[in-house]
């Protein structure tokens, strides 16, 4: 899979009009093969020189005699032999691979026979038909064999049938059921988070397979744990392959108004992708980067460039913009990204700016914050809204753990109330008080300082409000 996936993602993302882009990418037809990944490869060379007691299963009535002479067929044979099987007499050998996963529990029998799927099916997509069509003569078929498997204690047996279900999952040709996609996507879930890189590796490649299809990318929203464990993944500094894969689900993900409106509230996307981006040797890391926030800002500018702004990914694009590019796809979403940030910079007030900053959640030591002229001027607008903008202040100050984060938020509690004195009254009542009070044993020195000063204004004059 993961060569098919460099082969299409330069189509996946040619040059397009901003008004035809999703269009096209609906459109485009990819070839198909496995996902690729040495514990898979390595195993399954294994698998095909060990022999399976055939001969046993058939005698203890699991397995037909004529189930026996088809299977010896294949059995340890040459490419050659099987290949030309599989032409003439292809879906009689895809129903029996199926029919014998359905019923055989050996563990020994089902490893050999999902490589015998896999290797049928690897470079072969036409051959994807001859399985999917099972399902004419057996209704449980060709999914429920190896939905079942996914819960196989064998790890290599379970990591197998996952492969097998994205190659013929991404080639429905109408929409995935949802009995079929959800348990799938539980176990990529569970792959996401797993502490086995080839665990991980395994299942993001999956993720990039069925990703490119609009109910997998509402389905993939729609189970938290996988976003999260992209998330973590990126964290972690992956190596460049990664970030270009997780980069890459992302992208598609983005397609869905829905989740390009939400992706960054709920899950802080927007500075992690721009650190890695920053960090990134790679070209293709940049590229599909950039393109994620490409999608971000073409579907929903007014939840993202607020946070793109405070993440400095302005300053970003304006360099990105002056280097040398190899694909010009970057060179195209780079201008668009610089001028929209642009227009949206330059239209900023400065209270803008800090409500951008605020609902970004990433507070920093901007120059806005130290403007006594600012807060003056600008106190009582946390008031407006039922307090809406003071309360994400509060927030910040109970939830975050960045030490920056606290000092700033702690500063500008202190200056709220220096420059709107019922404000304390306010604090009281929102809970403000206490959090900024255990603050000032925090063990940053700054945070200390700042909740110190805070304090001191909480409690150093008589309440107005009284």
């Amino acid at each position: 899979m993961r060569a098919w996936l460099e082969l299409a993602r330069p189509l996946l993302l040619q040059r397009r009009a901003q008004s035809s882009h999703e269009h096209r990418r609906e459109n485009i037809v990819m070839s198909i093969s496995l996902v690729s990944n040495a514990y898979l490869d390595d195993n399954s060379s294994k698998v095909r020189s060990k022999p399976v007691p055939w001969e046993g299963y058939q005698r203890a009535g699991l397995i037909t005699t004529e189930e026996l002479a088809q299977i010896k067929k294949v059995d340890r044979q040459p490419r050659p032999k099987i290949d030309s099987l599989l032409l003439s007499d292809g879906q009689t050998y895809s129903q029996l691979y199926l029919r014998l996963l359905k019923k055989l529990q050996g563990v020994d029998a089902q490893r050999c026979i999902l490589v015998m799927i896999a290797d049928a099916l690897s470079d072969h997509e036409e051959r994807i038909a001859l399985f999917t069509r099972t399902s004419e003569v057996d209704a449980e078929l060709p999914y429920g064999p190896l939905l079942r498997l996914l819960d196989a204690q064998d790890d290599f047996v379970q990591l197998k049938s996952t492969q097998i279900l994205t190659v013929l999952l991404s080639a429905e040709t109408s929409p995935i059921q949802q009995q079929y996609l959800l348990p799938f996507l539980n176990t990529l879930s569970n792959f996401i988070s797993h502490p086995v890189a080839h665990k991980r590796d395994i299942a993001v490649q999956c993720l990039e397979a069925i990703l490119p299809r609009s109910e997998c990318r509402k389905a993939v929203w729609g189970s938290p744990s996988i976003i999260s464990g992209f998330v973590e993944i990126l964290r972690h500094n992956p190596g460049p392959q990664m970030c270009y894969q997780i980069g890459f689900c992302f992208w598609l993900l983005t397609f869905e108004q829905e989740i390009a409106e939400q992706l960054n509230k709920k899950y802080d996307i927007i500075p992690l992708l721009t650190d890695v981006a920053k960090a990134a040797v790679k070209e293709k890391v940049i590229r599909v980067i950039i393109a994620t926030f490409r999608n971000l800002v073409s579907k929903a500018p007014s939840q993202n460039l607020p946070a793109m702004l405070v993440a400095q990914l302005l300053p970003f694009v304006k360099n990105l913009s002056t280097r040398k590019w190899t694909d010009e796809d970057i060179i195209e979403d780079v201008l668009y990204l610089r001028d929209e940030l642009n227009a949206r910079f330059e239209s900023l007030t400065t209270y803008d700016e800090y409500s951008s900053e605020l609902l970004s959640g990433h507070l920093s030591w901007t120059p806005v914050h130290e403007s006594e002229l600012f807060w003056k001027e600008n106190a009582t607008k946390l008031n407006d809204k039922d307090y809406e903008q003071l309360k994400i202040l509060i927030r910040l100050l109970k939830e975050s753990n960045d030490p920056v984060v606290l000092a700033v938020a702690a500063h500008d509690i202190g200056q709220y109330v220096k420059h709107y004195e019922r404000g304390k009254k306010v604090l009281q009542d929102l809970d403000a008080k206490t959090r900024v009070m255990e603050l000032m044993t925090h063990h940053n020195a700054d945070v200390r300082y700042q909740a110190l000063i805070s304090v001191q204004r909480l409690v150093s004059h008589p309440w107005a409000a009284v």
